[in-house]
């Protein structure tokens, strides 16, 4: 095998996957919290918790504990749920008022990456959760991406449920 055909054999193809890291879970909870976040908690969710969750995501989630940040009524959550094959890894911050904010952390599938744009993310501000577990709001769907968006969907309800649980 030529030296050629051997580097053309390491390089991805169309439709591998191939993590992108758009912003370091930890450089995350520094920006969201400044030069002083607080002290990581862990919540391990009971029976009635996991049921909930499983409601929410149609299967149970993969962790046996969730790692949260909390301060001054605002909650930071790194979660993950599949898209298509992998996991995508978001940060939530969590306020009364709602989400303030969505960040896909790291994206790990071969389409659906247009979810880390913030014409897509706005959409969740503000959003909160109606006594159905469902968002308050439609998400608009983004051609190609609709498991990657019905991920992140999922990942929000969850982020609520869970700010609403530790609060």
């Amino acid at each position: 095998m030529t030296a050629l055909t051997a580097l053309l054999a390491a390089l991805p193809g169309p439709g591998l996957a191939v993590e992108q890291v758009y912003e370091a879970p930890d450089a995350f909870i520094q920006r969201v919290f400044g030069n002083a976040p607080p002290e990581a908690s862990l919540l391990y969710p009971d029976k009635s918790l996991k049921q909930r969750m499983r409601n929410v995501l149609g299967h149970r989630y993969a962790k046996f504990r969730i790692r949260y940040w909390s301060k001054d009524g605002r909650s930071a959550w790194i979660l993950e749920e599949i898209g298509k094959e992998r996991p995508i890894t978001c940060g939530f911050v969590v306020a009364p008022t709602g989400i303030e904010e969505l960040k896909v952390l790291i994206f790990r599938e071969s389409r659906g990456w247009e979810i880390r744009y913030d014409a897509f993310t706005r959409q969740f501000v503000g959003a909160k959760l109606m006594p159905t577990g469902k968002l308050d709001r439609g998400i608009d769907n983004i051609t190609g991406a609709t498991l990657s968006v019905r991920a992140a969907t999922r990942l929000a309800e969850l982020a609520l449920l869970l700010h609403d649980t530790v609060r």
